[in-house]
């Protein structure tokens, strides 16, 4: 082979393993696939078909049960899933014969395990994998040679997976923690690809826009909790905490990206009016997807290793727009002044990459100090979303056993089984995903039907039952309906392995056991604690206010005095996020429950869009903390004026027994007549913030006053 061929040839296998390690979805399910089939084939093409299939729902169950650990971890979290498997399985085949305390035992263990369940994230996963391989072992019991063989077979099939996940994540242990920070930058690129498109904007194209960004929010502020996770995960197995600082550094570096895109510094309709600010304002919205660009090239970097090259772009657009607002009249350049500069921090930031004396600090992580047993107590009452959830889901598995036992039903179980996968914890939740339910398994029930006539070999079967595996996996955590549809044609192409013609007898109870299984969990989330969404709206708002004052009194300390660690104020920041979010969540659920729940919507609406816009302009105000702005004489006083109506509001929106206060009037007019008289344009910007703030402020205390005076009533 000739020099060029073989350079051909390497640079060629170089893009492979680039284009391989890129798609960590496309990776997770090959991997879970790959250790099904080396468990079922063998067995398979042995004539064993039981052992084979039965083995392998073992490892899809324990797919199903991973958790985002350091290698340690996981050693600690198989040991602890084999451990349930074995007590699940064990526990039906023992009791099969004993109808009543089968049922009682599963029921009551169900409770248990989902209570568990709520102590963390590693314990969810374990608990709901535990309860799953309780209904498989009660789906294969009829077929098994023996009541003890599941028992061994599927704690068996979840530990090969096991093993076989850890010899490959000690190949690059960093690789979970390195996806989920890829999964934080590419959903703060989406979040900035759709506000670039505020850059210009009409008035009445941004409502759809800004309700799109709260939504988006919700993804980038979930997934900047789930790396929290995984770096305390990681840290606490880790003696030497070192090799985490390039972790612990991104992730600061993605808070403060996300901090600055959330940031909203002027009315983008007001900006957009002018004809002068036309062209600078088009340079925001191409610098905004310039740093979405980056971001994604961060997230290639995370996965790949590919060295990250900063956009050279960014430079020279930034540079243009610097040159534009030089060359502008001042008091037309004024209000874009700041927001030039909060973008050209971001894009100093994703230059200076791994710089760690000019880039982010290495923060100190909060972390949840309170024991297992504490957290456990905790979800003991019923008022606690866990509990209830729990105490429904065991309703539908007790009712749905019944039926099972007492028609007879055709693998029955798959009523337990779907009611599983369709119960969630909120109304909303439970209505989207018993119509993916229904929706995959009668796509699934008619492709499984045509391939089975199609596919007719054992070898043929073989593979649709691997394939069926890998399209699940892939598909599971992005398109749950056609993950469903999947999750069907394998378990019909399983039956057919197992038992000739079985897969094709066993569509129609699918069917039925289905329906019967998603009509359970909705019936339940109906009548027994549904938690109406606009009961909640008054407690919800009261707390995003009150996390809102936080912020500020936060971000004021920090203009006051820059402390050298900025926990506190990073506390305050992600729990502003946090509860505008479920303020977001409970407007997009109550939009999913029936119309006689839909109480004041627009509204819930109008409150929702007023609060993650006073969130967007205190996070512009912090954004610019660390910058040498001069601090406004009276800041504490503004502040405090601000915060006393917002925290007067809050409590009556609990309590009602106080008149709510409507009036920002005087600090409105304060601030014009500050913002009139200033001579520092930094200064004068700052009191701008503080104005959009207040005025803010104002506009949801007049909407509370007009319209959810009747919410209680």
């Amino acid at each position: 082979m000739s020099k060029e061929k073989f350079q051909y040839l390497q640079l060629n296998i170089k893009k492979f393993q680039q284009d391989f390690w890129r798609h960590p979805r496309r990776l997770n399910a090959l991997r879970a696939t790959a250790s099904m089939g080396i468990l079922a084939i063998p067995f398979i093409v042995a004539g064993k078909p039981f052992y084979g299939v039965t083995l392998a729902l073992g490892a899809l169950a324990g797919a199903l049960s991973e958790t985002n650990d350091h290698p340690k971890g996981r050693i600690k979290a198989l040991s602890i899933t084999i451990v349930s498997f074995f007590i699940s399985s064990f526990s039906v085949g023992l009791l099969n014969n004993y109808t009543w305390l089968l049922g009682a035992g599963f029921v009551l263990s169900t409770i248990v395990f989902i209570l568990i369940g709520g102590i963390g994230e590693r314990y969810r996963a374990i608990t709901f994998g535990s309860v799953l391989v309780g209904i498989y072992a009660m789906l294969g019991i009829e077929i098994s040679p023996a009541w003890y063989w599941q028992a061994v077979l599927l704690p068996l099939g979840a530990l090969f997976h096991g093993v076989f996940t850890l010899i490959l994540l000690y190949q690059n242990p960093w690789r979970l923690l390195d996806e989920q920070m890829a999964v934080g930058f590419e959903q703060l690129a989406n979040y900035l690809e759709k506000k670039a498109m505020l850059f210009p904007s009409k008035k009445q194209e941004q409502e759809s826009i800004n309700k799109d960004l709260a939504l988006l929010n919700i993804n980038v502020v979930n997934t900047l909790e789930k790396i929290k996770e995984v770096l305390n995960n990681y840290g606490r197995e880790l003696e030497n905490q070192e090799p985490l600082r390039p972790y612990l550094q991104r992730f600061m570096l993605l808070q403060s990206l996300h901090e600055r895109a959330a940031s909203s510094h002027e009315r983008h309709d007001k900006l957009s009016d002018e004809e002068e600010r036309l062209e600078v304002m088009e340079g925001f919205g191409e610098m905004l997807r310039q740093l979405a660009f980056a971001s994604r090239k961060v997230a290639e970097n995370m996965l790949t290793g590919v060295e990250y090259h900063h956009p050279k772009a960014l430079e020279w657009i930034s540079d243009a727009i610097e040159i534009k607002l030089k060359e502008m009249d001042a008091s037309i350049a004024q209000p874009l002044v700041l927001l030039h500069h909060n973008l050209y921090r971001s894009h100093i930031s994703l230059k200076y990459l791994d710089d760690i004396i000019q880039g982010t600090s290495i923060p100190r992580l909060r972390k949840d100090e309170r024991s297992p047993i504490e957290r456990f107590r905790r979800q003991l009452n019923f008022s606690h979303p866990r509990m209830r959830y729990a105490l429904r889901l065991s309703l539908s598995f007790m009712v749905g056993f019944i039926l099972e036992r007492s028609l007879s039903l055709d693998k029955g179980a798959w009523v337990m089984l779907t009611s599983l996968f369709v119960s969630q914890i909120t109304y909303s939740d439970t209505r989207r995903r018993l119509f993916q339910r229904l929706l995959g398994t009668v796509t699934g029930v008619i492709f499984g039907a045509l391939l089975l006539h199609i596919f007719t070999s054992v070898a043929s079967q073989v593979i649709l039952m691997m394939a069926s595996a890998l399209a699940f996996f892939y598909w599971l955590r992005t398109k749950y309906s056609i993950a469903v549809i999947f999750i069907t044609t394998f378990v019909i192409s399983a039956f057919n392995l197992i038992s000739k013609d079985a897969g094709l007898h066993i569509m129609l109870p699918r069917l039925i056991d289905t329906l019967l299984g998603a009509t359970l969990s909705f019936l339940t989330i109906r009548f027994l604690w549904p938690g109406w969404q606009y009961r909640r709206m008054p407690e919800l708002i009261s707390k995003a206010m009150q996390k809102n004052m936080a912020y500020l009194e936060a971000i004021v300390s920090e203009y006051k005095e820059t402390s050298a660690d900025d926990l506190a104020y990073r506390i305050a920041r992600r729990e502003a996020h946090l509860a505008d979010n479920e303020l977001a969540l409970a407007w997009n659920s109550m939009r999913q429950e029936p119309r006689s729940k839909r109480q004041l919507m627009q509204h819930a609406l109008t409150l929702t869009y007023l609060n993650h816009a006073l969130l967007s302009h205190i996070s512009a105000l912090g954004a610019h903390r660390e910058t040498n702005m001069p601090v406004i004489e009276n800041i504490s006083v503004i502040t405090n004026q601000i915060n006393k109506v917002l925290n007067e509001a809050s409590k009556y929106l609990v309590s009602q027994k106080n008149i709510i206060p409507t009036e920002l009037s005087p600090v409105l007019m304060e601030l014009k007549e500050q913002i009139v008289l200033s001579d520092n344009h930094l200064k004068k910007q700052q009191l701008r913030l503080f104005y959009n703030i207040a005025g803010t402020s104002s506009k949801i205390m007049k909407e509370i006053e007009e319209t959810w005076v009747d919410i209680k009533n």
